[in-house]
Parts: structure tokens; C-alpha cells; sequence
């Protein structure tokens, strides 16, 4: 019996990093290879809901890819051979075609393999993010453009820009060793963090979430999860995820609004993702060293196991943002710092650490300064000063929901305000 047409883009978007990954490895042109898959990806999504899932689709896809890049390859062959070009990224034991249904271990090497050459660093945090996307993710060149709000062209540009950078630079399709492995895995979790800040945050447009992008971000991170599963700051970045976005269903009003964590109904919660991350962070912190990513879901599993606003445990929050501060010089996390000391300990002790955030050229244009400023002045009721960044904030800020949540809170200051105001 047929799929049904979502069964099927399911399907295809687990397979495609590995068609692509099987690909590479036995012909190399990432470029070219990411083309033939594509088109590969498209006949099936037209042909298996109507035909069925063949009996399997992974060997299915690397057929029709092959065929497709071996068109491909010929257009090219006046211009470079193509012994010569595999030559380039392809070790000499490794010119054997491996077969098309090699076992799953390898398939998931390949997969992690495509994911560190997608996040190389010698790529821009954008090609590595478009690359990331289309390449792992399965998502079509319009479908990236539309996540970040980019005409088609430009997406396509950056995308063959980034793979321009992998053919020019020479780079293998093999496994990173040695230090350049920990460095290239870091820069894969950067790439899936950046993808689910966008989601869960993004930084302009209409609306305040992008739930395709939160749930790439965890999908991908799932597998990264499963490929690498006693890494814990592979693991605490699954959970911090997890623990964030357990909380989407309740950060938006009736009207699109903003809800801050403070006024949200906790009862919508997601309860499920709250138990997985604190499991998952849980386990991880006791495994060795911790890193950035552990703390942050750390502090978001007080915020999420606590029953409400009021019973947060503020000094365990300001406690795991100081030892975060120990190993991260991020303007935001110092920022964050300050809003948990004034929670813990007095609106005045954290305005005393934002005052002197104020000079960091890297927060010139965040409006989060702002924004954190004035929610400690309108605690302490310097009504005034509060309105003024709270305007401040809505100015810089880039995201219509964020500009309307900040203006409503800055009228409402202004509607409120004593006559000697």
C-alpha cells in the first residue's frame, strides 16, 4: 500500500544524510553529489505515495543519485578529469564503491562525517547553517530561505558559496582525529544551537517561534545524540533544547503575543520533553568536565521543575550562571547573570552588574540590555527610567511580537504612572 505523503517526507528526510554521505564517499564532488541527491529526493517524493515505498529506499535513492551525478560528472569531464578530482577527496583504499546497503553502523558514520564537513570551520557560520540544513536536514533550498527570510537567490548563492568553499578547500570526506575532532564537533553543536535560537527566538518577522527550525534543531540533535550518546555536552545540548522548548506552547497569548515565563501557564507545559531533558542532563553532568551546554539546561531544569514563578530557585540559577561565567566571556550569559542576581538578591545588585555591561560594544544594538533594564527598574518602581528602556529595548529590536511585548509594557507604564510621574 502507498505511504502517505508526510510518511514519505519523513522517510526521505532520515535518509537523505545518508544517500548523500554514501555518495560522497565513494565518488567525492560534495557539490555536485548534494545536486544529484536533491533531485533524487524530488522523484521520490512524486513517485513512492503514488507507487509505494520500495523495499529499500536507501538503495533506491543511492541508484537514482548515482545516476543522476554520473550525468552530472560527464558535463565536467572536458573541463577537469574526474580521476583527478576524486583523487582529491577520496583516500586510495577508499575508491572501492562501498555497497549500497552497508550496515547501519556505517551509514551513521557517514552521516556524522556529512555533519562536520557541513560545519567546517573554514565555512561562514551562515554557509554552515544553509549547508547544515539542506544538506542533513533534507529542507529544499526554498525552505531554508524561508526559515531565515531570504529571497530564494540568495539562499541558493550562499548554499553554492559554502560548497564552492568545501571543493576549492580540499577538503576529505573522512572523520576528523585528534583535537580537530573536538574542535569540528563543537562547531557541529554551535550550527544545531544557532538553528534552534532562530526557532525559538528569531530575530525578525512577523511571528515570535519557527517550529520547523525547533524541531530540525532537536531532530538533528537527536541523531547526533544516538551517533555519539556518552558525549555529554552533545547530550546536555539535547536536554537544554528539550527543557526550551517544552515551554513554546505557553509563550504565546491567544493574539500572538509575547507571554514572559512569569505570566505563562505552566499547566501547558510540555511535561513529557521536561522529563526527558532532566533525565538526560541529569546523567550528564556527573560524567566528567562540564561544559556550556550542560549548565544552560541545567538552569533550564530549575526553571521547568519549578511548580511556579514565584518557588524558582533563583540562588541555584545564580550559582550555575556564575561557574557558566568561569568558562564563557558571552555578554548574554553576564546579562543573564545579572536578571538572576536581582531575582536572588535585589533589583539594585543587579542593576549595579548591568551598569556595567553597559560599555560592551557587543550588546551596543541587543535589546536585551534594555529590556533586562528596565524589567529591574520597573521592580524597584522607578516608573520613569523602566518606560524610557522599555522603548529603548522595542527600538532595537527586530521582531514585531518582541516590539509589540515591549511597547505594551512601556504604555502600560505610561497608563499606570501616578500624575507626579
Amino acid at each position: 500500500m502507498p505511504e502517505t505523503a508526510p510518511a514519505v517526507e519523513d522517510l526521505l528526510r532520515a535518509l537523505a544524510p545518508q544517500v548523500l554521505g554514501a555518495l560522497v564517499r565513494r565518488y567525492g564532488h560534495f557539490d555536485t553529489a548534494e545536486d544529484a541527491v536533491q533531485e533524487a529526493l524530488i522523484a521520490a517524493a512524486n513517485a513512492w505515495p503514488r507507487d509505494g515505498v520500495p523495499d529499500s529506499p536507501r538503495g533506491w535513492l543511492i541508484t537514482v543519485a548515482s545516476r543522476r551525478l554520473t550525468d552530472l560528472l560527464r558535463s565536467e569531464q572536458a573541463r577537469m578529469r574526474r580521476e583527478d578530482t576524486v583523487a582529491r577527496w577520496v583516500l586510495p583504499e577508499q575508491w572501492q564503491a562501498p555497497d549500497a546497503d552497508r550496515p547501519p553502523a556505517a551509514d551513521a558514520d557517514d552521516t556524522l562525517i556529512l555533519l562536520f564537513l557541513c560545519c567546517h570551520p573554514a565555512l561562514s557560520p551562515a554557509s554552515q547553517i544553509a549547508l547544515t540544513l539542506r544538506a542533513v536536514g533534507g529542507l529544499s533550498t526554498a525552505e531554508v530561505a524561508r526559515a531565515f527570510l531570504v529571497p530564494e537567490p540568495t539562499m541558493t548563492r550562499r548554499i553554492s558559496r559554502g560548497k564552492q568553499r568545501i571543493r576549492d578547500s580540499g577538503l576529505r570526506f573522512a572523520p576528523p582525529t585528534g583535537p580537530e575532532r573536538a574542535d569540528q564537533l563543537a562547531a557541529v553543536l554551535h550550527v544545531l544551537y544557532l538553528i534552534f535560537t532562530e526557532g525559538y527566538a528569531r530575530t525578525a518577522g512577523p511571528g515570535l517561534l519557527r517550529g520547523d527550525l525547533t524541531a530540525e534543531a532537536i531532530r538533528l540533535t537527536r541523531l547526533v545524540h544516538r551517533l555519539l550518546p556518552d558525549d555529554p555536552e552533545v547530550t546536555g545540548l539535547l536536554a537544554l533544547m528539550l527543557l526550551t522548548d517544552a515551554r513554546a506552547p505557553a509563550r504565546i497569548g491567544a493574539y500572538g503575543e509575547l507571554v514572559p515565563m512569569a505570566e505563562q501557564d505552566r499547566g501547558r507545559w510540555r511535561a513529557d520533553q521536561i522529563a526527558e531533558g532532566v533525565e538526560l542532563i541529569t546523567a550528564a553532568l556527573p560524567r566528567g568536565v562540564v561544559g556550556p551546554y550542560q549548565l544552560q539546561a541545567a538552569i533550564a531544569a530549575v526553571h521547568d521543575e519549578a511548580p511556579s514563578a514565584a518557588a524558582t530557585d533563583w540562588a541555584q540559577i545564580t550559582a550555575l550562571y556564575e561557574v557558566l561565567l568561569g568558562i564563557s566571556d558571552n555578554p548574554v550569559v553576564a546579562l543573564n547573570h545579572a536578571v538572576a542576581v536581582a531575582m536572588s538578591r535585589g533589583a539594585p545588585a543587579g542593576l549595579a552588574l548591568l551598569a556595567e555591561l553597559a560599555d560592551d560594544a557587543r550588546l551596543a544594538d541587543d535589546p536585551r540590555l534594555p529590556a533586562a533594564r528596565a524589567h529591574l527598574w520597573e521592580l524597584i518602581g522607578a516608573r520613569v527610567a523602566a518606560r524610557e528602556a522599555y522603548r529603548m529595548a522595542a527600538a532595537r529590536s527586530t521582531n514585531l511580537a518582541q516590539q509589540r511585548y515591549l511597547n505594551a509594557r512601556a504604555d502600560r507604564l505610561a497608563d499606570d504612572a501616578p500624575a507626579a510621574d
